[in-house]
């Protein structure tokens, strides 16, 4: 990932930031997505103990983060 700033607001929009996320590697974004989980789970700890789940279709993916 690239860290870099930028004050426009086009880049502010859902399309820019699909595109943004388009731009990484399959690694990057599993590298996000693991920060963003433990993100939710440093703000909610009890988060995975909700009871409201819904069934899921026939088919399903496990994926695992990488521990660093």
């Amino acid at each position: 990932m690239q860290a870099n700033v930028s004050f426009d607001r086009a880049e502010e929009t859902p399309e820019a930031k699909a595109r943004w996320f388009q731009s990484l590697s399959i690694e990057e974004r599993m590298d996000l997505l693991c920060e963003y989980t433990d993100l939710i789970f440093a703000v909610n700890p009890h988060i995975a103990d909700a009871k409201n789940a819904e069934q899921t279709g026939d088919h399903i993916r496990i994926l695992t983060c990488p521990r660093r």
